[in-house]
């Protein structure tokens, strides 16, 4: 198992964040290497709502299951992937910080491999999911700012 998390600051009222990370049709602008979303399920927000996810990883093409496994109105949406490469949890938490600004904490809980390589063979995967959060974070925040028309500091852009 792994487990990865940072926070952020976020020049946004927390309704506008969370209606911004809501909305499955903005998945592809801020999760790293995600390509398309493709509604599963009756519902495309909410609680059980269920999406398939194309990433695009250098010549690989990936499709994973996403189910919204957790979701508290501006609070918290939880994804919980399935898929051929990685079993994990996204969480997205926020949180207000004050007029006009809230925090996003992502997480990512993943499955690591077992048995005796698995902290060789499991080093590569970390280190690229790690990185991946951190560039998902990062978007989203950014695209969150651009919505609202904030910048990094709270100026109007």
């Amino acid at each position: 198992m792994g487990f990865i998390k940072y926070a952020s600051d976020v020049s946004a009222p927390i309704t506008v964040a969370f209606a911004y990370a809501d909305n499955p049709r903005a998945v592809p602008e801020w999760l790293a290497g995600a390509e398309a979303v493709t509604l599963r399920g009756e519902t495309d927000r909410g609680l059980g709502a269920r999406y398939a996810i194309r990433f695009r990883l250098g010549p690989w093409r990936p499709v994973l299951n996403c189910e919204i496994t957790e979701h508290r109105q501006d609070a918290v949406i939880g994804y919980t992937l399935t898929g051929a490469p990685l079993t994990a949890c996204l969480t997205l938490r926020f949180d207000p910080l004050g007029r006009g600004r809230s925090v996003l904490t992502t997480e990512l809980d993943y499955t690591g491999s077992r048995g005796f390589a698995a902290l060789p063979r499991d080093r590569p995967r970390n280190a690229l999911l790690r990185s991946a959060l951190r560039r998902s974070e990062s978007q989203l925040r950014a695209a969150i700012e651009e919505v609202h028309g904030t910048d990094l500091v709270g100026r109007l852009a």
